[in-house]
This record gives C-alpha cells, structure tokens and sequence, in this order.
C-alpha cells in the first residue's frame, strides 16, 4: 500500500490518497465505487476547554479541520462533498454517512436534497460515552449513521442472514451497542497520545461492511483518518481507496493497515437469504443420475412416492412435483419438497436437499 498524490485518473485500489477529498473525489472515474463510509467533521463549535470535576483537561476535538465560520460554510462544504461523492457511486451504491446531533441534521437534509435515497437511520449507542464534565446536559451517549442508496431506485446490497447471524438469530435492529476505543485498539502517536481524536472502533465498520457489502466491492472512505475503513475492509476481502490530507494520519493509517492480514476465502463467506441461493430444479438431479427413475422417497410419516422420469413423483393417488405431492400427503396448501421428502443410501434416509446443495457448490466455483 503506498500514498498516491494529487490527479490520480484510474481507481487506485487500497491506495490512500493526498489531497482535498473533494478535489480527489473529482479525479476518480465516475459510477466506480460500491459504497462510501463517510466520518466528516462534526462542527462540533466548541468553546473553550474542557476539564473534569478533578480540574484536568478533557482531550476534545479541537482540531483545524473541525473549525467552520458558520452554519452556512459547513453546509456549502456538506453540498460538495455529497454531490462529488454521488457522482462516484454505482447505479447501485450507497453510502453510510456518521455524525452527531451536532451536524447529522443538517447532512440528512442534504443528502435528500442531493438525490440520495434514505434507507436507514442507525444509533450507534456507546457501551462506554464520555461522561459530561459540565453536567449541565445529557451526557452524548449515541452517534447517528445514515444509510442511504445513491437514489430511489438503486438495488442498494443488504446482507439481512448475515447481520442476523451476528445478532444471534435475531433480526438485526437500528440501534447498536458497541463501545468507543479504548485500550489496545486506541492508536497512539509517538508520543504516546491519541493519533486520533475520533477515532472509530473497529466493531462498527465490522457491521456496516458485513451487513452492506460483499467480499470484493470498493469501499471509498474521503475522510480516511488513521484508517479503520481501510483496516476492516482490508480483513474482509473488499478493496478500499482512502482519501486523507492530514499527513500524521495517513503515516498512521499506512503503518496499521500493513499489518493487517486479509481472512481466508471460507471465513469471508456469510449467511445468504436462501431466495438469493441458485434455483436448482428437482429434474436437474434425475438428469444427472444422482436420482434414478423409479426411486423411492420418503415423507416424514414413512408414506411413499416415486421418481418419474420427468423429475415429478407419482403415489398411490396423486402425481405431481416434489411440492404438490408432499403438500397433498399432508393436506397442506403448501410444502417445501426439498426439506419434505428423504431418499435411502446405504440403508439411511438421507434429505434430498442434500443433493441440491451439492449442485449450488458447484455452481459457486
């Protein structure tokens, strides 16, 4: 991985870019990237010094490219980076957008104006917030991701099996507790200090990729920071193109992301809705003689059917597919075949659906 400078004109896969993430935006080809993560400046308009109830001063964003003169230039600064950022998106894009009460609003009403589809809002509830020193607030426990597709009409990519797999089998919610860094995933600077103030945890960018990407996308982060986009996208198998003008943050990022080692092809692998699985027609398996005509199959209850030529079965007094006749054997308006009916190897019953999934195996390599 290597830092590439200002004009770049091909896609510069897991490349970190210098530069204006606007001006840098511009310079990629257009419809080139599946998803955008993007962490602006929050405009936070802090005044003065934070100190703790023992006098010590809190570390709080109060750095350059956090300050705007007003509401105005933060919103003529939000126009442009969206606008380039759309441009850049595939017809089926999207693009995760984080902030807090201090600047989320203010961006989800551009992104509507820009033409972006809102698909999601997301709370990312802290397990662990900063306390408020002044105690004259809420503390800010939460921040607010939004999620949107580059328009109405984009087959945006959503892993729905996959993040309910992450969720225990439970369906994944909009909101998401997950603590802030701390410990061994804070990086530090030489010395010793946070690289960076906002830095986010890895479990975040974790979900949103897994839940919204498949291995092999391209992943632009413009506001690269010390690299977790990259780190995480790096580990899942999806390329990443980093935009960063800070040069302390791009040495960091660089430094983390080579180290970072990519995960085998089977550990990338998720949990698929099953409608999104090849079809495989029950005919394909008498085709292809890993069921003969003639064969028997076995319901639940041990009532017997068998293999037509044509892929359809015939009992005692009913003919028709694999889910016709298991729907009639069970006076049902309705059956899954393929988990309904059993054939014998060896003396064992063994589910036809075994037969199916080895068929999609090969079909995926």
């Amino acid at each position: 991985m290597m830092t590439k400078t200002k004009g770049a004109t091909a896609l510069p896969l897991n490349t970190i870019l210098d530069g204006d993430c606007i001006e840098m935006m511009n310079s990629l080809p257009e419809a080139s990237i599946d998803l955008i993560f993007a962490d602006p400046p929050y405009n936070l308009q802090l005044k003065g010094d934070l100190h703790r109830p023992d006098n010590s001063r809190v570390d709080a964003v109060d750095d350059e490219w956090d300050q705007f003169s007003s509401f105005k230039a933060y919103d003529d600064f939000t126009r442009a980076w969206l606008k380039a950022a759309r441009r850049l998106l595939k017809p089926n894009g999207a693009i995760w957008v984080i902030g807090s009460y201090h600047n989320i609003f203010r961006v989800g009403a551009a992104l509507q104006d820009q033409g972006y589809w809102i698909l999601n809002d997301v709370v990312w509830r802290k397990s662990n917030p900063m306390p408020n020193f002044r105690g004259k607030r809420f503390t800010n426990a939460h921040e607010t991701m939004i999620w949107a597709g580059r328009d109405e009409a984009s087959k945006y990519t959503f892993n729905y099996e996959a993040l309910k797999a992450l969720n225990e089998g439970i369906q994944m919610r909009s909101d998401w507790v997950l603590p802030i860094c701390t410990g061994h995933e804070r990086l530090k600077d030489d010395k010793g200090e946070k690289a960076h103030p906002t830095q986010k945890p890895e479990s975040l960018l974790h979900r949103v990729l897994v839940g919204s990407t498949n291995p092999g996308y391209v992943i632009l982060d413009p506001f690269f920071g010390t690299g977790t986009t990259g780190a995480v996208a790096k580990m899942l198998g999806r390329d990443f193109i980093g935009i960063e003008r800070e040069v302390a943050y791009r040495q960091v990022a660089e430094k983390r992301i080579s180290k970072v080692r990519k995960f085998d092809r089977e550990a990338l692998q998720v949990s698929t809705s099953k409608r999104a699985e090849p079809r495989v027609p029950f005919g394909q398996l008498v085709e292809r003689g890993m069921l003969r005509p003639g064969e028997e199959l076995y319901s639940p209850r041990g009532q017997i059917a068998k293999v037509r030529a044509d892929g359809t079965l015939i009992g005692n007094d009913v003919k028709g597919s694999i889910h016709q006749v298991g729907a009639h054997l069970e006076g049902a308006p309705s059956c899954n075949g393929w988990t309904y009916w059993t054939y014998k190897r060896e003396g064992k019953k063994v589910p036809i659906d075994v037969l199916r999934q080895q068929i999609r195996s090969e079909m995926a390599n």
